[in-house]
């Protein structure tokens, strides 16, 4: 079935078309031509070139720029090798907790009583009322922190700089996360906000800018992304009872099935890339100081790598999506999204008989050139018991 985010009868869709025409497009970002780097070839090679595409960009990485949302850069995302690759082993080992038998356990235990209280209602909103706390509760298993404090994280909605107006919350967050560091170095312990106040980098200590600079990657880089992704994996065992059977079957499956749903639902759409001296995609010149932007989102459906891109199929071998990117800025929480989802799948393989979706509303990304069709904005369904 296709996917059910994914809208190939779209005709400005830049996820097909274009693509499979000429492998850029280009598109006015906040008064800027910027041409979407979009075949799946090309975008493994732009987000290996750091030394001409370049992500040493302050508040220019995300699409669109986060200039009035946030006063640090993102570590280490906005910056290039090899000050990069120092920075990311500065909180690579809370990363890699997500391997720890004991973090998996705990992540088991919280989807096993989110699934259980969701069956045990007539129904409920997914975004709000499943995916949010699943997101929020299982970030504080990784960082190491009391749930009590994913109670506030649950708050935020969907985005943690924008709310649904699009008003910023930057400066409220940075608040909070200078309130948890102050704590953390008054108090230190064995979360992630205390081992930022202790780093070291390059022999120094971290500044507090840098600390604020992780904490936003880390509030930020796998919040909608993880949400989109729960509610795109209910949407689809709803509409396709027979994958759900498929993987009940044999949950072995369930791993190759979770990167199948990576590939599919592909939350972000794209990062952009300064470019370091003129250039040129696909016959579009850039002049040097300017952007392109990795299509991460459109080279997952590329025809030329995947058959029939447009289909979700859960045994799909070989799967070189690049849902988490590629290259030196591979994401971080790859792993810890990979545990949520196959938690979740298990899980629902354990609790659930059938989804049923009662309604859903849809949110698109709607730009000149195209519109994108995201995930969902709202998502009532209803578990029926085992």
């Amino acid at each position: 079935m296709p996917c059910p985010f994914h809208n190939p009868k779209n005709p400005t869709d830049p996820f097909r078309e274009p693509r499979e025409r000429d492998g850029v497009l280009v598109n006015n970002f906040q008064g800027k031509e910027i041409p979407l780097v979009l075949r799946h070839e090309d975008v493994r090679r732009v987000a290996k070139d750091w030394q001409t595409f370049s992500s040493d960009a302050p508040f220019k990485v995300p699409i669109p720029t986060e200039e009035d949302v946030r006063t640090v850069r993102q570590l280490p995302l906005e910056i290039d090798p090899p000050e990069q690759q120092a920075y990311r082993e500065v909180v690579e080992p809370f990363f890699n907790r997500a391997k720890l038998p004991e973090v998996i356990a705990q992540m088991e235990r919280l989807v096993g009583e989110l699934v259980t209280a969701a069956r045990d209602r007539a129904s409920f909103e997914a975004v709000r009322d499943f995916a949010i706390p699943l997101q929020s509760r299982a970030l504080a298993i990784l960082l190491n922190v009391p749930d009590a404090e994913a109670a506030i994280w649950i708050g935020w909605g969907t985005h943690v700089f924008r709310d649904g107006n699009g008003t910023s919350k930057g400066a409220a967050l940075e608040a909070y996360t200078n309130a948890l560091l102050d704590r953390a170095a008054a108090h230190p312990g064995d979360d992630l906000f205390s081992a930022l106040t202790q780093a070291k980098f390059q022999g120094r200590p971290l500044t507090r800018q840098e600390m604020l600079g992780f904490c936003s990657i880390v509030f930020a880089g796998g919040r909608d992304t993880v949400i989109n992704s729960i509610t795109g994996i209910l949407a689809h065992l709803a509409h396709t009872p027979a994958d759900f059977e498929f993987l009940r079957a044999d949950r072995k499956r369930i791993v190759g099935a979770s990167e199948e749903f990576f590939r599919a639902l592909s939350p972000v759409t794209h990062l952009a890339r300064k470019c370091t001296r003129d250039t040129a995609v696909h016959g579009v010149n850039v002049p040097a100081g300017e952007f392109v932007s990795l299509c991460f989102s459109s080279a997952n459906f590329d025809a030329a790598v995947f058959e029939a891109p447009d289909e979700v199929k859960l045994d799909r071998r070989p799967n070189p999506h690049v849902a988490f990117g590629f290259g030196p800025h591979l994401c971080l929480g790859a792993a810890h999204a990979r545990l949520v989802v196959r938690t979740l799948l298990n899980t629902l393989c354990d609790q659930v008989a059938r989804i049923d979706v009662l309604e859903q509303t849809w949110k698109s990304e709607t730009e000149p050139s195209y519109v994108r069709r995201l995930a969902a904005e709202s998502l009532h369904v209803k578990f029926a018991r085992r």
